[in-house]
């Protein structure tokens, strides 16, 4: 029982959880019920008590009153018109230690795709992240240093004779004998 009201926290809360699928299908009822609930009791209004009464029958099930909040404030109206099947269990695959069928459990209307960019407008302004740790290393140093203009990199190549690097430039040090 502690499993099904924490997976159901979950799923209110992220609107997509993964799971196995016996799981996913143990759920699946327990949250439409939930959502049932909360329907029932933004129909009935406030005036006679049953809001009251349906927050305090979701609250038994569910402890965090953030995710009550958001059931009745948000989940509940989106589903006002529709008569049930809250839920949709897509199934993924195979977890690769114990080869149990795993499925992501969503609400409907709430399609979640992973690999859609976000809509933040700080994400599409910033500029391309380096990959890697050895990246991530030159992006901060040269933030410690102040980054050098293309002018200033091509005029301390021609005060070096037009190479710093490579077969053709010329050693500043010394080799050793060895």
């Amino acid at each position: 029982m502690a499993m099904l009201r924490n997976q159901a926290t979950a799923l209110i809360r992220y609107e997509h959880i993964e799971t196995t699928v016996p799981r996913a299908k143990e759920l699946r009822p327990f949250v439409e019920r939930l959502i049932t609930i909360a329907k029932r009791g933004m129909a009935g209004g406030d005036g006679n008590g049953k809001l009251l009464h349906a927050r305090r029958l979701v609250a038994r099930d569910l402890v965090d009153r953030e995710v009550v909040g958001k059931l009745f404030d948000t989940i509940a109206p989106r589903f006002a018109e529709r008569p049930g099947g809250y839920t949709r269990i897509l199934r993924i695959g195979y977890r690769r230690g114990d080869s149990a069928e795993v499925a992501q459990l969503e609400l409907v209307g709430s399609e979640y795709d992973p690999k859609a960019t976000p809509k933040d407008t700080k994400t599409a302004t910033a500029p391309k992240s380096k990959t890697g740790v050895g990246g991530r290393l030159r992006a901060a140093a040269d933030r410690l240093r102040g980054k050098k203009d293309d002018g200033e990199v091509e005029a301390k190549k021609a005060a070096k004779g037009g190479q710093t690097k490579g077969r053709g430039a010329k050693r500043t040090t010394p080799q050793k004998a060895g």
